[in-house]
């Protein structure tokens, strides 16, 4: 299995769609901080929005995806050259949709991905504040089947469109992760999922399926077909970060699904994410989550859901 494909089963979301909104005329949608444990997302699959993360602003356009994984309170302003026409909340079966009795000069899908504490916790902190990918809306766009799948099930709002419309989402992830979103800004943060060198993915997939081999930077440079120098230098300028800090990363994702889903012991998980010591272990972990392996391990079996 991918890296990318490994970390979203090991992450275990829970992913959503809140409310639907097809909006005739100026609005702006204020959005509260999200609880511990939440990513809010929007997907606009037609008009124009600038979404206000403090005092950053991002322009989102039709084929346009948002996620913010650290987000605070952010606000959507919806830009259409008219005032803003009342819109009315319905209470749909697996989805709300806040629509303007008029037509809407925006489709814009608002959710969330929810996690517990685990692998999806580890993912998330180790990805930019803000990802935005563009996809667009053409015939090349995978939003477009996407897109409609999503509007369709929404619309229908019948038996299992919770279940779809949570996998579509997923789906949804998947596809910013892995970097489709190629239109997006120049100057966002690199996602360090989505690396389009061949050797650099090679790299990625090798480590996420292989934790507990003995990687070295040496090793890794082999597995992508380069010098030491060049896999360092190149990581770091695709990833936005090290090699040597993606593969304690990765390690310690494991390992927090492992604490969190299984009765392996302390010794047994650190060898099995290549530690020889569970000592090192415990303070490479430490480092990257704040908190000790048996602290995190209880932490999740007292989490309601567990």
């Amino acid at each position: 299995m991918d890296a990318i494909s490994t970390l979203i089963r090991m992450a275990r979301l829970e992913a959503g769609v809140d409310v639907r909104c097809l909006l005739a005329g100026g609005h702006v949608l204020d959005n509260p901080p999200s609880p511990p444990g939440e990513v809010p997302f929007h997907v606009l699959l037609a008009g124009h929005c600038v979404v206000r993360i403090g005092e950053r602003a991002v322009d989102l356009r039709a084929g346009d995806v948002l996620v913010l994984p650290s987000a605070g309170r952010h606000s959507v302003r919806v830009h259409a050259d008219a005032p803003a026409v009342p819109a009315e909340r319905h209470e749909g079966a697996s989805v709300a949709t806040l629509r303007s009795p008029s037509a809407p000069d925006v489709d814009l899908f608002c959710g969330r991905f929810a996690y517990r504490p685990g692998a999806g916790e580890l993912l998330f902190a180790g990805l930019p504040d803000v990802l935005h990918a563009s996809f667009g809306t053409g015939a090349g766009s995978p939003l477009r089947l996407l897109g409609e799948l999503m509007r369709n099930e929404a619309a229908l709002d019948g038996p299992g469109a919770g279940a779809l419309l949570a996998s579509l989402c997923e789906a949804l992830l998947a596809l910013v992760l892995r970097g489709d979103g190629g239109g997006s800004p120049a100057g966002s943060a690199p996602v360090w999922t989505g690396a389009v060198d061949p050797g650099l993915r090679a790299v990625i997939d090798a480590v996420v399926r292989e934790p507990g081999e003995r990687w070295t930077i040496a090793r890794l440079a082999e597995v992508a077909g380069v010098s030491r120098a060049t896999l360092v230098r190149h990581f770091s300028a695709a990833t936005g970060m090290g090699v040597a800090d993606f593969l304690t990363r990765t390690r310690m994702t494991v390992a927090a699904d492992l604490l969190s889903t299984t009765r392996r012991s302390l010794e047994d998980i650190a060898d099995s994410v290549g530690y020889r010591s569970p000592s090192a272990f415990g303070r490479a972990f430490r480092t990257v989550t704040g908190t000790t392996p048996a602290s995190w391990r209880r932490a999740a079996a007292t989490t309601p859901g567990r």
